[in-house]
């Protein structure tokens, strides 16, 4: 397989989260030091430490071949990359702030009002689908401080638990979007950089399905199977296995973690005992 070059953010949560995504599919990269650029060993891919904001332009010119950033810089820059699969972490919302004192009713709120972001493109969309006119600001960084200097009126950033906003006075009052780490491509790869691709996408498919299902065993009374297994069909179905008792079951099988608690008084009301939840390390779908 031909080497496939990754470009991952050089610091911060998300690029530790897209090692470890990497690491949970068994490719080792070592790189200590923090050097830009290093290569796994047991896998051909070669790791491209960059700036988040860089990272579509390198995947669009080809100097890397994919790479792992947020939605939202995707969304941004407005490169010619396609986005082939959400990661499942560094989720955050980018969201319209304004003075905690300020009255807030609807969008029309923001008619010429000068709102500073470091996001002018999504930002100047999202206005121009509501036919609304704003000024905007742009600004590299600490957005949250330009109404409290008479920058701007409002803000528009990342918003993850909304403590940097209440320190600096505003109120969060409209989600513009939702985002997520995501996985991109060069739309011209080879097809033997696109077999190395494919083969990393199906490790990193296993490793979230591993992540968004519970391996779960119980003991029930024969009686309540049938109905146990409409509650828990599995993949496929689930595994049955007869106890030393003919009138109980040993029942196998997998459930999402998000919906386990909501069918636990289901299971137990069935008869249900021993029931072990499982982490699941990889899963094959």
């Amino acid at each position: 397989m031909s080497k496939l070059k990754i470009a991952i953010q050089k610091q911060g949560r998300l690029s530790e989260k897209s090692l470890k995504l990497l690491a949970d599919c068994g490719i080792k990269i070592s790189n200590g030091d923090r050097k830009l650029k290093a290569e796994a060993k047991n896998f051909p891919v070669e790791i491209l430490f960059l700036r988040d904001d860089d990272i579509p332009q390198y995947v669009e010119q080809g100097v890397a071949h994919i790479g792992f950033l947020g939605e939202n810089e995707v969304w941004e820059q407005q490169k010619n990359v396609s986005v082939l699969e959400k990661l499942g972490f560094a989720h955050c919302k980018l969201s319209l702030a304004i003075p905690k004192d300020e009255i807030y009713t609807n969008l029309n709120y923001f008619e010429n009002k000068k709102i500073a972001t470091a996001y002018p493109k999504i930002l100047r969309t999202f206005f121009q689908k509501n036919n609304i006119d704003v000024a905007i600001e742009e600004i590299g960084g600490s957005v949250e401080i330009a109404p409290g200097i008479g920058l701007a009126d409002a803000v528009f950033d990342i918003v993850s638990t909304g403590s940097t906003l209440l320190m600096n006075g505003l109120k969060e009052v409209e989600v513009v979007a939702q985002s997520e780490a995501v996985l991109i491509a060069n739309t011209n790869l080879d097809e033997n950089t696109k077999k190395t691709l494919n083969s990393l996408i199906f490790r990193i498919k296993a490793v979230k399905n591993a992540s968004e299902n519970k391996y779960i065993l119980l003991n029930a009374p024969a009686s309540g199977i049938d109905e146990i297994v409409k509650i828990l069909p599995g993949m496929k179905s689930p595994t049955i296995l007869p106890l030393a008792d003919k009138n109980w079951c040993s029942l196998h099988s997998v459930v999402k973690e998000d919906e386990f608690w909501s069918i636990i008084d289901q299971l137990k009301t069935l008869g249900a005992q021993g029931i072990l939840v499982v982490p699941i390390e990889k899963m094959i779908v």
